[in-house]
């Protein structure tokens, strides 16, 4: 089965069991500060789990567009990804654990829809602890199917809130227990009599979340007024157990790119391990920069932000590269190519936006070659004055090999390479292996340093949306539609947005213009936005069809991804935009407004910061 046909019988499988289809929602998350990207199919729906209505009812079907960058180290293995595709089915307080385990397991089992075997089959329930207790309920329900399948009692296992708990996906946010489901992958002949989570031929298919707890700023986990169900399963990792591979990278999602790949490098998947993690890596990281830049939302590689995991993504991709000895120019578009025609029928903005998309991938190639360039300046210039012999040994420190990768972007496994090219001895598995094992060691310590101080820094450092609800952030958040109409007036009805930052102290704004705004034009966006505050408008919410919307010229990115009903915030006949955030009821309480800075964003991106004044 193809992941095409998998994808559209799954939501087929729902819309039987009375769900509505509603699109994937942008990869840039709207409004939520506690991520870089969209890393889940509930993100988007967070209003809707806290228990807002929406449009499409208390049942809802999807296939979302997800960024997981927490294991980009990991990827290279058969399994890992950057970016996936989660499929996805909800209950807003409407069923809950029986229907949503029996329609799990009929979707997997029936002759109808997979037809996967029921006797490779094992699950998992949470065991509790201290927040919420055994669940009983899924363990009864697996239990009885169980039973009439005639599968031991034995692959019900029992485990803690590591591998049997979901959420938040932030720091705060809807969470609860989940029960997951396994496939087994080996010779059914050795399948064993109870499930094991160490053993990597049981593969996770499916997983249920039940989303019974909100946790709070204060870390107190409350019970959510209405009890909601999210469940699904990666695209990437059922499509393999449909056809049989060990290997998520053999499907049609990865066979073009991969394909691309080795006509580049003349070299071929499988040939040796460091050959395979390397096309690996560069197919999984290519398609991530190019879906997060081919998106409505588009972002570009830059040192801030989202920006700097695209760019992150691309160098790596560009280092295992040269690994591959990949030696043609600007070749990073010629995966991309591939990857858009794996996706461009379901996911058509990235038809839309490829040029952008190629043109971005070309500037930062070059960028990064200069940047490679000087990195091999500076280790000639760390290596010129020692003497050549036969077994010396390179001494540079730990140290010196992490500013090589810091600041030059060379990996270890590179700059090993590069000292072999010079004719220095490296043999790390033989007799000067402890030496190079030392270097390694000295390395990964200050690397391991480098993420725990990125990690830290990333939790003010990488927030987009707003900060919370509080009056202040409600209060920017509503100028920050004033201030996007103000900028259309003053510079082109063309600008849009493309990010926000809100905290209760300040509004960050980032908007698409080419150069630096004139010292008269911030001042015109201040008086415009000033004397409509003055004018004390009321802010008025209308819900209408997407299609009105757009008829009546509201700004936004218009993905239908609440369905077909939006929400537009109108201010008069200023500001007319799609939004789902909190709102002031009249200009006239926010102060006044006044641009504290103005500055470059990443390429075609310009930021403000700005702040009311009482």
């Amino acid at each position: 089965m193809l992941a095409k046909e998998l994808r559209q019988k799954y939501l087929e499988f729902f819309e039987t069991k009375k769900h509505s289809i509603i699109s994937s929602a942008s990869i840039i998350p709207e409004n939520d500060p506690t991520v870089l990207f969209t890393t889940a199919g509930m993100h988007p729906l967070i209003p809707y789990l806290m228990g807002e209505k929406h449009p499409k009812g208390t049942r809802l079907v999807d296939a979302q567009k997800c960024i997981r960058t927490t294991d980009i180290e990991e990827v290279g293995d058969t399994t890992h990804h950057t970016f996936f595709e989660m499929m996805g089915n909800w209950s807003l307080g409407d069923y809950f654990k029986k229907e949503s385990l029996e329609w799990s397991w009929e979707f997997l089992t029936s002759h109808d829809w997979l037809a996967l075997d029921p006797k490779r089959f094992a699950v998992s329930v949470f065991k509790g602890d201290e927040v919420a207790s055994f669940d009983q309920e899924a363990y009864d329900i697996w239990k009885e199917i169980f039973v009439k399948e005639g599968i031991p009692e034995d692959r019900i296992a029992k485990l803690d809130k590591d591998a049997n708990w979901w959420g938040p996906a932030g720091e705060t946010g809807p969470c609860g227990p989940d029960s997951e489901i396994f496939y087994w992958v080996g010779d059914i002949d050795k399948i064993p009599q109870s499930f094991n989570d160490d053993n990597d031929l049981w593969v996770e298919v499916w997983n249920n979340v039940f989303m019974e707890f909100n946790k709070n700023e204060e870390g107190v986990f409350e019970k959510l007024a209405s009890q909601n169900v999210d469940t699904g399963f990666g695209l990437e990792r059922v499509t393999a157990v449909m056809q049989g591979l060990d290997d998520n990278y053999k499907t049609e999602l990865w066979t073009n790119v991969i394909s691309k790949i080795e006509e580049l490098s003349g070299k071929k998947y499988g040939e040796s391990e460091d050959v395979t993690k390397a096309m690996r890596v560069i197919a999984d990281h290519i398609k991530a920069s190019v879906l997060i830049i081919g998106d409505d939302r588009g972002l570009t590689p830059s040192n801030t932000d989202q920006g700097y995991i695209v760019r992150r993504l691309l160098r790596r991709a560009i280092r295992y590269g040269k690994q591959l000895e990949i030696s043609q120019e600007l070749w990073l578009k010629e995966v991309a190519k591939e990857v858009v025609d794996v996706y461009k029928d379901i996911y058509l903005e990235l038809e839309r936006n490829l040029d952008f998309v190629l043109e971005q991938l070309d500037k930062e190639e070059i960028q990064f070659s200069k940047t490679l360039e000087k990195g091999l300046r500076e280790l000639n210039r760390l290596i010129s004055n020692i003497p050549l012999e036969k077994t010396k040994l390179l001494d540079i420190s730990g140290k010196d090999f992490f500013n090589l990768f810091q600041t030059y972007g060379f990996p270890f496994e590179m700059i090993i390479e590069e000292i072999k090219n010079r004719g220095f001895l490296v043999d790390e598995d033989g007799m000067f292996s402890s030496f190079y094992k030392e270097k390694k060691k000295e390395f990964e310590e200050k690397m391991k340093e480098h993420q725990e101080l990125s990690r830290t820094a990333s939790v003010g450092k990488f927030k987009s949306g707003l900060a919370d609800d509080s009056e202040e952030t409600t209060h920017l958040h509503t100028a920050a539609h004033l201030l996007l109409a103000a900028l259309q007036k003053v510079l082109s009805q063309n600008v849009i947005q493309k990010g926000s930052n809100i905290t209760a102290d300040r509004l960050r704004f980032d908007f698409s213009w080419d150069e630096k705004l004139t010292d008269e034009q911030k001042t015109e966006v201040e008086k415009i936005v000033n004397e409509v505050i003055k004018q004390n408008i009321s802010v008025e919410c209308n819900e209408m069809p997407i299609e009105e919307a757009k008829n009546q010229g509201a700004s936004g990115i218009f993905t239908d991804k609440y369905g077909d009903i939006v929400k537009v915030y109108k201010i008069g006949d200023f500001s007319q935009e799609l939004c789902s955030g909190p709102h002031v009821k009249n200009t006239g309480e926010l102060g006044k407004l006044k641009i504290i800075k103005e500055e470059s964003s990443s390429a075609g991106v310009r930021r403000i910061k700005a702040i009311l004044e009482k």
